[in-house]
């Protein structure tokens, strides 16, 4: 396919295309700015006084494993110009960043639809000095635009699938075209580097995966391990479920609470699970099917509302079977609570969720079967010993569960995965040095 009908078939197809964008923020919530003046690149005003590093993360979880490298940039004082195409990962973004966007160091902008004309009028309001897009956002229009306004662009902590692969071969000249503009890539493995070169990428290097350098914020870690003393009990985190896998766990959690009452242990010294879905869509859902199971439910936004480490919100947290997690951006806190993590996005074919920041805070973590997304990372995990497979979501409530009652094996596992990052840090560095190598 040529750039020309890849085009003609963009256009041809926006109303459709919109009209998706439009039901996905519907579902979601948040000021998506579907139709906004921006996605089209029209901009008010003057640019930016200092001509920013563009760094564009699509989404929540690539704006997460973008964080270590934008504070990189900004503590070599550069200005930077962080883009995202979805709310999350704005909201992220706001959130993360919030007193260097009151220092005008940072700016938060959308990505412009993949128009000839938005792309072009993009780069032309910014001026950036170097564009680093993180994973894997690859638009042809895009890519082209930068070509034409001799913008390096560099593609960090890049991941590749053969799934991915075979799509780019199919559509043929017009990825092609876009991998082959890339004046460097920066792969996570040696099998995405490949994977990279047969799609037509220059200059493929290893550098690693930028989620192995996350900096977590210690104030959040702390008041979580704080809160979780307060109240006493053993916790599993069951993190990032996306479509199809809360009624994977709901059933189980409720068989072994189930179990653990017949055995009657005291409610504040049962098991106490978390429940944390991806996306806010689905937060009432999956506190609807809590119900539905008559566990004993609250929500994170509960205990906020009662002062997060007041004595109201621990006594609620003793009561309950189940915490949901309806809140964006607290990961750190809850993870600081388990003695084990179960990572979904795994358990049903979807390619897994970052596990990684469990690892880091020497939480044993617990995997579905449908890893793609991760490969290599899972692979690595498992052979130091830092992470575990379940086939289902019942056998890694069990796996977990068998785990809160042998501290041995959580200490030998939480070690295995803090020196298992440890080992992996550095890609944000490698990445950082390419940045200032092209500047200069």
């Amino acid at each position: 396919m040529s750039r020309f009908l890849y085009t003609f078939l963009l256009r041809l197809l926006s109303p459709l295309l919109l009209a998706w964008m439009a039901l996905r923020a519907k579902r979601s919530g948040g000021s998506w700015e579907v139709l906004g003046a921006k996605r089209f690149g029209y901009y008010r005003g003057k640019g930016l006084a200092k001509r920013p590093v563009w760094v564009h993360a699509v989404s929540l979880g690539e704006t997460r494993a973008a964080q270590p490298l934008v504070a990189a940039l900004l503590a070599q004082g550069h200005t930077v110009l962080l883009t995202q195409f979805t709310y999350t990962g704005r909201a992220e973004g706001a959130r993360a960043f919030a007193p260097e966007i009151a220092q005008g160091r940072l700016h938060l902008q959308w990505l412009p639809y993949d128009f000839p004309g938005a792309c072009r009028r993009f780069i032309e309001f910014h001026r950036p000095l170097v564009a680093v897009i993180i994973e894997r956002e690859v638009w042809p229009n895009l890519m082209y635009a930068s070509r034409q306004a001799k913008l390096p662009v560099i593609l960090a902590s890049a991941r590749f699938s053969d799934h991915s692969l075979r799509q780019s071969l199919r559509i043929g000249s017009l990825m092609r075209g876009a991998y082959s503009s890339f004046t460097a890539i920066y792969a996570q493995t040696l099998q995405d580097a490949q994977r990279l070169e047969q799609a037509g990428g220059k200059a493929v290097r290893v550098s690693g995966n930028f989620k192995f350098d996350v900096q977590l914020p210690q104030a959040q870690v702390e008041r979580g391990r704080q809160f979780m003393s307060e109240v006493g009990r053993r916790v599993v985190v069951i993190a990032s479920t996306r479509e199809g896998e809360d009624t994977m766990f709901i059933p189980a959690i409720a068989r072994f609470i189930k179990r653990e009452q017949q055995m009657d242990i005291d409610t504040a010294k049962r098991t106490l699970f978390y429940l944390i879905p991806r996306h806010p869509e689905r937060f009432d859902a999956a506190f609807e099917s809590l119900q539905a199971e008559t566990l004993v439910a609250c929500r994170r936004t509960e205990l906020v509302a009662l002062g997060d480490a007041s004595s109201s919100a621990i006594s609620l947290c003793r009561e309950c079977d189940v915490v949901l997690g309806d809140t964006l951006g607290e990961m750190p806190w809850y993870y600081a609570q388990a003695q084990v993590a179960i990572v979904a996005g795994s358990f049903a074919p979807l390619g897994g969720q970052n596990f990684i920041e469990a690892c880091a805070l020497g939480v044993p973590v617990v995997v579905g079967p449908h890893t793609r997304n991760f490969e290599q990372a899972v692979a690595d995990a498992l052979h130091e010993g830092a992470a575990h497979r379940a086939p289902n979501a019942a056998a890694a409530i069990k796996f977990a569960t068998d785990l809160l009652g042998d501290r041995q094996s959580q200490e030998r596992m939480g070690d295995a995965g803090l020196h298992w990052v440890q080992k992996h840090s550095g890609s944000v560095q490698r990445v950082v040095t390419g940045i200032n190598e092209i500047l200069h």
